[in-house]
């Protein structure tokens, strides 16, 4: 049996904050003055898998909600959880955590690499994000190039990793543009979020395995590729391609 190659797939489904936004930079930058005021000792990493677990919780059980609320609900129950009072002071700060989304900035190879990606691959969008938090995002990140499809939580009405998600962006790809399972690349950071769900409904996936994520690494999970940036997979898919 012959090694895949990067090229033999014609779709990438790219999450997207994590991957090619700095997911946790936005959060930590608006979780830190929380964290002061509450004269907690955290360290970035023990404020972020706090953030990961309450967030992780609040999407389980609140599957249709957008993800501005799940963001302000996230921020208010760590509040809670760092003891700080429930006043007029946090559902403003909460609110406006929540609306943050638009401010939290692509990593410094993505926009270059999604650009030469889309010269091989249909790029297409599953994340968890609602359709106006995402507009902002998406007109950073189009440079050069458009996404084929877009699909966000709100669209599917549940939160990856539900397995829905991906049923629903095989649906669609196929429906769109006659592309099938075996033809998709499923592109991402998180292994809990993305990788678990595409090994469980056999597609194939690439780990971009971003310095300093404090995402959970599982070990019964599968991917074909691991690569430390986007950059770097499109430098192999150019290879490749020579």
């Amino acid at each position: 049996m012959t090694d895949p190659k990067l090229t033999q797939f014609k779709l990438l489904c790219f999450d997207v904050y994590g991957t090619l936004v700095d997911w946790e930079g936005g959060i930590y930058k608006n979780i830190e003055p929380l964290i002061r005021r509450a004269n907690k000792e955290w360290s970035r990493e023990e404020a972020l898998i706090a953030f990961h677990e309450v967030e992780t919780n609040i999407q389980s059980r609140n599957p249709t909600d957008l993800y501005t609320e799940i963001l302000a609900d996230t921020y208010y129950a760590l509040a809670k959880r760092l003891d700080l009072p429930e006043d007029e002071e946090l559902k403003q700060a909460s609110k406006d955590f929540g609306n943050s989304v638009g401010s939290w900035s692509p990593f410094g190879d993505t926009i270059d690499a999604l650009a030469r990606l889309s010269k091989t691959y249909r790029l297409v969008v599953l994340s968890n994000i609602d359709k106006a938090s995402f507009a902002h995002t998406q007109k950073m990140l189009e440079q050069g190039f458009k996404f084929s499809l877009v699909l966000t939580a709100q669209d599917i009405g549940s939160y990856k990793p539900n397995l829905n998600n991906f049923e629903y962006m095989l649906r669609a790809v196929n429906e769109k543009f006659g592309i099938e399972k075996h033809e998709v690349l499923v592109t991402a950071v998180s292994l809990y979020h993305d990788h678990k769900p595409a090994n469980s409904l056999g597609i194939s996936s690439v780990w971009i395995a971003r310095e300093g994520s404090t995402l959970p690494i599982l070990q019964d999970v599968n991917y074909i590729w691991k690569f430390p940036t986007l950059g770097d997979m499109a430098n192999a898919v150019e290879e490749e391609a020579t």
